[in-house]
């Protein structure tokens, strides 16, 4: 095999592993938009990780979500609390690093993980409220 077709092979590979939600090893499924609307309306949302940037999630978050990036959450679980069953919706702007953290998440032994189907695209696309702060 020439090596232009190598690196074509090895190019396709790579775009095409980590480019959606994590496949399901333990995740315990997708939360659909209106579900969580829903149930944020009746006061009963789940945790809700925001694995944007600060800046991203300044610039417009879900309502209660919190902000810990993909790529420093490892080293801050002890903000998810003790309780590796907790019900925890996680998402980011469009699946890729919410897939990273998904991951993260079941390798320390959480296993109450969702993915939020759409991720923040399809949350701003359906008109869903969000809150604006500064970045810290």
């Amino acid at each position: 095999m020439r090596l232009q077709q190598r690196l074509t092979l090895l190019f396709l590979a790579v775009m095409l592993t980590g480019c959606g939600p994590a496949p399901d090893n333990n995740v315990v499924g997708e939360l659909s938009g209106e579900e969580l609307m829903a149930r944020l309306d009746a006061g009963n949302a789940p945790l809700i990780l925001d694995v944007r940037t600060p800046e991203e999630y300044a610039a417009g978050h879900i309502p209660g979500a919190v902000n810990i990036p993909h790529d420093v959450l490892g080293g801050r679980l002890a903000e998810l609390g003790n309780d590796r069953d907790i019900e925890i919706v996680v998402h980011c702007q469009s699946g890729r690093r919410a897939a990273t953290a998904e991951k993260l998440l079941i390798d320390e032994g959480y296993t109450g993980i969702q993915h939020l189907q759409g991720d923040m695209a399809e949350w701003h696309s359906a008109g869903r409220s969000v809150v604006t702060a500064a970045a810290p």
